[in-house]
């Protein structure tokens, strides 16, 4: 199979080390993002495979699917923790609704970290915020991800059978966490 890389001036798409952004300790995954809108994709609108048409072939086309099922369970699961969040910080249970209502856009992204034979020569994903409301993680049986609480990083350990939701720059914010 042969897959198309997302252009630099795009969000969207199939990227791979970004190197075009970096010189020496490559961040070492592979990345697909895409945009998820609630209210699409409309099976009559060519347009809307046209992400994964030219990202992986015409073969592949009818994924958009798949993740689209899966964006629309992310995006009920996402409203329900933001309306517990308003709930246990004092407010009514559609204050925060009005942000995420329909017609608001959502990423979808999957990164995945392969083995590397000089580790030291690359990167994982750097300490870092997120720049969005809300991120749901699903993280796999390797480790790695941590989190800066009580003025330090503290390993996350994996769980199968759990989700981490994680609140960004863009929630926190709005209600300066």
């Amino acid at each position: 199979m042969r897959v198309r890389t997302r252009s630099p001036d795009s969000f969207w798409g199939y990227s791979f080390a970004h190197a075009d952004r970096f010189s020496l300790n490559l961040p070492w995954k592979e990345t697909i993002s895409c945009c998820f809108h609630e209210s699409g994709p409309d099976p009559d609108d060519p347009q809307a495979a046209a992400f994964f048409k030219s990202a992986f072939g015409q073969e592949f086309e009818d994924i958009r699917w798949i993740f689209q099922e899966y964006c629309k369970a992310m995006k009920r699961l996402c409203d329900g923790i933001i309306e517990i969040l308003g709930l246990s910080l004092g407010a009514d249970e559609s204050e925060f609704k009005e942000y995420f209502q329909e017609g608001s856009s959502s990423i979808m992204r999957c990164n995945f970290y392969p083995r590397c034979q000089e580790p030291g020569l690359v990167l994982g994903t750097g300490p870092h915020c997120d720049p969005t409301a809300l991120t749901i993680l699903h993280q796999d049986q390797v480790g790695g991800l941590q989190v800066f609480a009580d003025h330090k990083w503290k390993s996350v350990r994996p769980r199968h059978d759990a989700l981490v939701v994680s609140l960004g720059d863009t929630f926190a914010v709005s209600r300066q966490l």
